[in-house]
């Protein structure tokens, strides 16, 4: 066994010792723990892979963890950013390039935040504009779309964009715009590369706007939905960079107070909320 192997086995034993069972959402139980912190089979179950698969990443039996693999993990030992790249590192693979490297990540703070706008629609993005994370009020509104959460591939390819949308074209320039502008600030994302080429596949519009050149962020923006349970909905969206994950963006929509939007939205929210 490396010593590469030996750096990844004795971080993530460093790393599940400082986690509290309670704190991952683990009862503590009756009986004495013979560990400090999370078992090995804890993390596992929080991870989503087998014990035994864990336990030979920890050794130093398993060489090949893919990108999902350790980011889920970084994610069971609520690693900070900067810890989770360094997790990725020592696994042998390029945080940047992982599909979930540490932007793709939406912070466990951030996701409490989210919740603290009943009253608006609120998610983040990451840079290739998929949903990474909403409030139950975004879920509803996005609820038309189904299971998808990409904001382009929404735009260019579900038919039910265009009537949900009503300023449908600006939005899709303005999206693309802002796509193009990620794909220079993060040149090796692979979900960004993925989007852009599929859709180039797919559709003569993006094509063209993409062949545009034009650049743009999301910033301050009013937006019109056509819901089909609730009907028309105006918002005025603001929007925050994450700070300690570039790339990712939190979207608020607002509506204006008193409004027959706001009473949608309250309804959207109380349909959301489980019996």
């Amino acid at each position: 066994m490396g010593a590469h192997d030996n750096e990844l086995g004795a971080f993530l034993r460093a790393g599940r010792a400082r986690v509290e069972p309670t704190d991952a959402g683990l009862a503590r139980g009756l009986s004495k723990r013979r560990v400090r912190g999370l078992r090995r089979e804890e993390v596992a179950v929080l991870a989503g892979v087998s014990a035994d698969y864990y336990a030979r990443l920890e050794q130093g039996r398993e060489r090949n963890p893919s990108a999902q693999v350790i980011g889920a993990i970084g994610h069971a030992l609520r690693l900070a950013p900067d810890a989770r790249e360094h997790l990725y590192r020592l696994a042998g693979l390029n945080p940047r390039l992982g599909p979930d490297s540490a932007r793709d990540l939406v912070h466990p703070s951030l996701l409490h935040l989210l919740e603290a706008f009943p009253q608006a629609a609120a998610y983040v993005l990451g840079p290739a504009f998929d949903v990474l994370a909403t409030n139950s009020v975004a879920d509803a509104l996005l609820s038309p779309f189904g299971n998808e959460r990409n904001m382009p591939r929404v735009l260019f390819t579900h038919p039910g964009a265009k009537t949900v949308f009503t300023e449908w074209e600006t939005l899709r320039r303005s999206t693309v715009h802002a796509l193009r502008l990620n794909a220079g600030r993060f040149p090796n994302d692979a979900a960004i590369t993925r989007v852009v080429s599929e859709l180039s596949d797919v559709s003569e519009e993006f094509r063209t706007l993409w062949a545009d050149h034009n650049v743009g962020g999301l910033t301050r923006a009013f937006k019109v939905f056509e819901h089909p349970d609730v009907g028309r909905v105006e918002l005025t969206y603001q929007t925050f960079d994450v700070t300690d994950a570039p790339g990712q963006l939190l979207l608020v929509g607002s509506p204006e107070p008193g409004s027959r939007s706001e009473e949608a939205l309250t309804y959207l929210a109380s349909m959301a909320r489980p019996a």
